[in-house]
């Protein structure tokens, strides 16, 4: 029996209702955040945090007064209890308005629920095979204040999804409304060209991604430079190397874009760079 956390309570995951009404269901009111377990503990929680904190204020939602880092370490930690899950693992927590009412919201409190699920990796693991990708062209992210964010609504990405498997591609990248290439369909994008490493700018409406963010931290730490800017297919073209990142798989290597063929140097340095922050890691604390 596997339990999810719900409403305040641990409960069997075929217990774990939602109405009708759920703004989730009805409107994709809420967001998500994914996260990676390594030795039964969530890694990096405090970055998670802050990024769930700073999308409930951008969706004007309102948490409870106890919200806080150690409720949910906590609250985190007892579920992965609960399911047995000592090693690797991935944790999702999905947040959304608990009110009911159509557009207006009858009250901005929320809700959440946590979910997890055992990994057989312990530690990131760099694919073994390259990932092929395309630009999705069929649509198109805007940009705009809520884009850095991780919405229910996946529309998007769903069709870039879709898109891949029907042209036999691992993955595909997203453009803006400029035409500028800034994620792909669950990662963020990094390019390496003479040992630097470029990323989409926030500015141009990527995912502000937790690992993201610790890879630039971690490139920094060991003198590999990082600019954040806007890359176009001509950048594709021009770099040795390309890798995506992202909370629970880490970093994958990207082998192809069209024709051009990439290396993987810089991926295999930056996931063992990853491993070792992962195993350094002393935020996460026992269960009180």
């Amino acid at each position: 029996m596997s339990y999810v956390f719900h409403k305040g309570e641990y409960v069997n995951e075929h217990q774990a209702f939602i109405a009708k009404d759920n703004r989730a269901f009805r409107l994709g009111d809420g967001f998500f955040e994914s996260m990676r377990v390594v030795d039964g503990k969530v890694l990096f929680l405090e970055n998670h945090f802050s990024r769930i904190s700073d999308t409930i204020k951008a969706y004007k939602m309102v948490a409870a007064e106890n919200f806080s880092l150690e409720l949910l370490r906590n609250q985190i930690q007892g579920l992965l209890s609960r399911n047995n899950i000592t090693k690797g693992g991935r944790v999702r927590i999905t947040f959304y308005r608990k009110s009911t009412g159509y557009y207006l919201p009858h009250s901005d409190d929320v809700n959440y629920l946590i979910e997890s699920e055992p990994l057989l990796e312990n530690e990131f693991i760099l694919n073994p095979i390259g990932k092929t990708v395309d630009i999705f062209t069929d649509f198109k992210k805007d940009v705009n204040k809520l884009s850095i964010f991780k919405s229910l609504n996946a529309q998007l990405y769903i069709m870039a999804a879709l898109h891949s498997k029907e042209k036999n591609l691992d993955d595909a990248l997203i453009q803006n409304n400029k035409f500028a290439i800034i994620e792909s369909i669950s990662s963020n994008i990094f390019i390496v060209s003479n040992g630097v490493l470029y990323t989409p700018s926030l500015t141009d409406g990527c995912i502000a991604g937790t690992m993201r963010m610790n890879i630039i931290n971690i490139a920094l730490d060991n003198k590999i430079k990082v600019y954040e800017c806007t890359l176009n297919p001509q950048n594709l073209l021009a770099a040795d190397e390309i890798f995506l990142t992202n909370a629970v798989k880490g970093i994958e290597w990207v082998v192809a874009y069209r024709t051009k063929r990439y290396y993987n140097d810089m991926s295999k340095k930056m996931i063992q760079l990853l491993n070792d922050a992962a195993k350094n890691y002393t935020g996460v604390k026992e269960l009180i």
